[in-house]
């Protein structure tokens, strides 16, 4: 079986539900709406959100939801539905998960314009619903993953970013969205227990795992995911490359921001910088601060009974660290 079946086996049953929720949520008066978001939900990838929604809830609360669970997912997803459509007019790229984005087929006014929609049919859900604990998990962490966005675009610029503050912008860009999830897992059956608080930590340390994974493919010898290099030819600053520039002398510090900022585009010379990362240690670095967050996330789940919802939530830490895209 494969791995992300095997987590999803004990909340099937809620997945399926959800997803005719989720799709009803969506609905509009207006034909065009409805063809775009039909073509979203249709394309749709492993839904890993949700499933942290459910499996969090069902390991709280003896293996039951409710309706305020199903709305905490769908919610995260309109939410999140949304930021994708918008990040992919602002990046100007044509193709997600290898299917054409919603710019590329409607140009971006509408691409804007459905995200727009899917944002606020994401808040009038909660709200029409008195759900307003959710909805202040949900705004926290659209606040956060804007400010994430634009402090890497503002030390991008100059290539200073420290170690700090990109865990500062990896916690606000990735894992703030995975800790609402599971916050908003917790909060659906138990509002006020500290359990929230606990579980949106949880999905913290499982989103900043995530990406230091995400920047490790760009190092991979597999073209899985992205190409290798891409982060290098975008100008991002990644925990290998910080790493390195951090402990390498003046003279190789000086040849590093000048290959990124001027040579970034040069395909020899992207090799020749992953290569010098590589080899003063920055992929053992990244592992090794990678493989701290999944251990600090597997202590938090210790302190809970055993149960399949566990199983499925310990294996969703391990596949985030293991996968092979």
């Amino acid at each position: 079986m494969k791995i992300v079946s095997q987590i999803k086996e004990p909340i099937n049953q809620e997945m399926e539900l959800f997803e005719k929720k989720f799709y009803e949520s969506m609905s509009s008066k207006v034909a065009l709406l409805n063809r775009i978001t039909y073509y979203i939900v249709n394309r749709k990838g492993k839904q890993m959100r949700p499933m942290f929604v459910f499996l969090t809830a069902k390991l709280l609360n003896n293996g039951e939801v409710n309706e305020r669970t199903y709305r905490g997912a769908s919610v995260i997803e309109l939410i999140h539905t949304a930021t994708l459509v918008h990040d992919d007019v602002v990046d100007d790229s044509n193709k997600r998960r290898g299917f054409f984005s919603v710019n590329a087929l409607w140009k971006n006014k509408i691409a804007v314009l459905v995200g727009d929609y899917l944002l606020s049919k994401g808040l009038l859900l909660s709200i029409d619903n008195g759900d307003f604990d959710l909805l202040r998990i949900i705004s926290v962490a659209v606040r956060e993953m804007s400010e994430g966005e634009l402090l890497q675009i503002e030390k991008a610029r100059r290539l200073d970013i420290t170690e700090e503050v990109y865990y500062d912008i990896i916690r606000q860009k990735t894992a703030t969205l995975i800790a609402a999830c599971c916050s908003l897992g917790a909060c659906s059956v138990k509002p006020d227990s500290p359990d929230v608080e606990t579980f949106r930590k949880f999905g913290e340390l499982i989103g900043m795992a995530f990406q230091i994974k995400d920047d490790l493919f760009d190092y991979g010898e597999e073209r899985i995911g992205k190409p290798t290099g891409i982060d290098i030819k975008e100008q991002k600053m990644t925990l290998p490359l910080i790493y390195v520039l951090n402990k390498c002398s003046k003279t190789e510090k000086k040849w590093l921001i000048n290959s990124i900022k001027n040579y970034n585009k040069d395909k020899k010379r992207v090799k020749e910088v992953i290569s010098f990362v590589k080899d003063n240690g920055g992929l053992e670095y990244a592992v090794k601060k990678m493989l701290a967050y999944k251990e600090e996330a597997l202590a938090l789940l210790d302190t809970y009974p055993d149960s399949e919802y566990k199983s499925s939530l310990v294996l969703m830490v391990n596949y985030v660290v293991d996968r092979k895209k």
